[in-house]
């Protein structure tokens, strides 16, 4: 489960930065910040075990304006090493005492992503054997005359139509299960409207388990009852106890928690300020930081090796305006810069999820083929660079606005014209998006 040891092992620091650099252009010594701190979680199991407790991570500070990768490479850093990952924004935790969100509730959030992440994972073991559960159900309601018997050649061929999509469209009725409360919880419960559908809410599971399952009859299209029931019946071979414990031990040794808009909870005059005690929160967080025990639905977690990546953009403070004791447990700072021109390029020509991959695709879907000239692209670049430089800096986020604007006529016709190769050229950036940006008044709202 999980990365094995193997390909931790083969994780060095250079090779993060190369799979990090397939999604996020230039900013290198973040990245190998990042790169060294998942590099000594390896290390750190490797040492004797008595020694392996006191060795915590060297949390880290990225300093940066928006839109330049700072959220990308620790999510791209997660996603690489198969680690939960939350993104949390500091301005949404309040003081305790205060209403509002605790700083505990970032760790309930982490765990949150490990069962989900290991779920999946598990899932995906057991899948086989779903899947066979699953066209017995539905085979059983599309085809009931043919045995589903595995020695039956007309049953195996149906089960793989059935999985090839052959039968998407068609509609079967299935049971499903439902879990609701009983008119009168509204009246009793915290503030909860009658009958109202509690699957969703974050209620431990006992409390889940008063209210009782309620079967119906539902009809829907063949795709849609296949998703459905595939986790329905995955669930029933994942044993629950191991997804818990797999899940817990993820977040505890390699578990992430980006925290945005970090340099808001500094005061006006670096401690205190007008918000609800930005200074209490600094120190409702110190502990999580150093390393103590969260309370979760599925068991304490401890939080001393879990690597906490700060980042802001810190113009009005610094990371001296923190409380000594927290800047203490962010010892690693890096600086990152500011994006122009040739980042926008690089970015749109060389990244592996780039929006011009990705507005290809998405037309593609519709049969037509999109073409940008390298003429083109360098407009584009020029252009979210000049609106950057005219208005607020947006980092790379301006590339998605001017990305939009530019096919946003296309996006919208192509469904209902015949043609089946767009080529945008230079020509074609110049005569949509200069108009905005001659107009500075106009490009605020439109670029």
């Amino acid at each position: 489960m999980g990365i094995s040891e193997k390909d931790y092992s083969a994780l060095t620091p250079k090779r993060i930065v190369e799979e990090l650099s397939r999604f996020v252009i230039g900013q290198d010594e973040a990245k190998k910040m990042v790169a060294i701190a998942i590099r000594n979680r390896w290390r750190r199991l490797r040492v004797p075990s008595d020694f392996q407790k006191e060795i915590t991570p060297n949390n880290i500070i990225m300093i940066g304006p928006t839109g330049v990768g700072k959220t990308e490479i620790a999510r791209r850093l997660a996603a690489l090493i198969k680690a939960p990952f939350v993104k949390v924004e500091a301005t949404k935790y309040t003081e305790v005492g205060y209403v509002g969100r605790n700083v505990e509730s970032m760790i309930r959030d982490l765990m949150e992503a490990g069962i989900s992440l290991v779920k999946r994972e598990m899932m995906e073991q057991v899948k086989k054997k779903a899947e066979k559960d699953v066209a017995r159900i539905l085979l059983k309601e599309l085809y009931p005359h043919v045995p589903p018997d595995e020695s039956n050649e007309s049953y195996v061929k149906l089960r793989e139509m059935l999985f090839e999509g052959k039968f998407d469209d068609k509609e079967v009725e299935i049971e499903i299960e439902e879990t609701a409360t009983p008119p009168m919880f509204g009246v009793i419960g915290a503030g909860f409207e009658p009958g109202i559908d509690i699957e969703g809410l974050d209620l431990p599971d006992p409390i889940k388990n008063l209210f009782p399952k309620r079967r119906k009859r539902k009809t829907m299209k063949v795709q849609d009852a296949k998703k459905l029931l595939l986790e329905k019946e995955a669930e029933k071979y994942i044993d629950q106890e191991k997804l818990k414990d797999e899940a817990r031990e993820r977040v505890e040794e390699s578990g992430i928690v980006f925290i945005d808009e970090f340099d808001k909870i500094v005061g006006a005059d670096g401690h205190t300020g007008p918000d609800v005690s930005r200074s209490g929160v600094q120190r409702d967080l110190l502990p999580i930081v150093e390393g103590t025990t969260v309370a979760t639905k599925y068991g304490p977690i401890k939080t001393d090796h879990i690597l906490f990546i700060a980042a802001g953009a810190f113009t009005q403070h610094s990371p001296s305006d923190l409380i000594p004791e927290l800047q203490g447990r962010f010892p690693i700072r890096v600086e990152l810069s500011s994006l122009g021109e040739k980042e926008f390029y690089r970015i749109l020509t060389e990244t592996e999820t780039s929006l011009i991959r990705q507005y290809t695709a998405l037309l593609a879907s519709e049969g037509v083929e999109l073409k940008f000239t390298d003429g083109a692209i360098r407009k584009i670049a020029y252009y979210a660079n000049l609106a950057n430089e005219m208005m607020e800096d947006l980092g790379a986020r301006r590339l998605h606005t001017v990305m939009a604007k530019i096919l946003e006529d296309y996006l919208f016709e192509v469904p209902d014209n015949n043609v089946r190769k767009i080529t945008i050229t230079a020509r074609n950036v110049e005569s949509k998006l200069a108009k905005f940006i001659q107009n500075e008044d106009l490009s605020r709202y439109i670029l």
